[in-house]
C-alpha cells in the first residue's frame, strides 16, 4: 500500500500540525517527510529489540519470527536504530519517489 493512503496524510492537516483530540495521533502517517528509511538484514539481525527499545516514534512491532520490523507509515526516518544497531542489521536508505 502506498504511503499516501494512511487514515490522514500530513498534507490534510490542521494548520500548525496540532493534533486537536487526545488519543487520535495513531491516525496521522507521518511518514510521509522521510528522507532515508530504515532496512533491516534479517542475515545480521539477532532480535535483540534495540531498535525497538530506542524508535521515538514507537515504529517497531515484533513479527511472526521474532524480527522487530518498522511501520514506515510512522517512520520519520531519524536513524537512531540503524545507529545503535549492535550487528549494524539496519541501513539507512534514500527513499525513493
Amino acid at each position: 500500500m502506498p504511503k499516501d493512503q494512511g487514515l490522514v496524510s500530513w498534507k490534510k492537516l490542521a494548520p500548525g500540525m496540532f493534533i486537536l483530540e487526545p488519543g487520535n495521533s495513531a491516525k496521522f502517517k507521518t511518514g510521509d517527510w522521510r528522507t532515508y528509511r530504515p532496512v533491516l538484514d534479517k542475515e545480521k539481525c539477532i532480535k535483540c529489540g534495540i531498535c525497538y527499545a530506542l524508535c521515538p516514534d514507537l515504529c517497531y512491532k515484533k513479527d511472526e519470527e521474532g524480527y522487530y520490523i518498522v511501520n514506515l507509515y510512522y517512520c520519520k526516518g531519524c536513524g537512531i536504530c540503524a545507529k545503535h544497531c549492535p550487528k549494524s542489521a539496519i541501513t539507512m536508505v534514500l527513499e525513493e519517489d
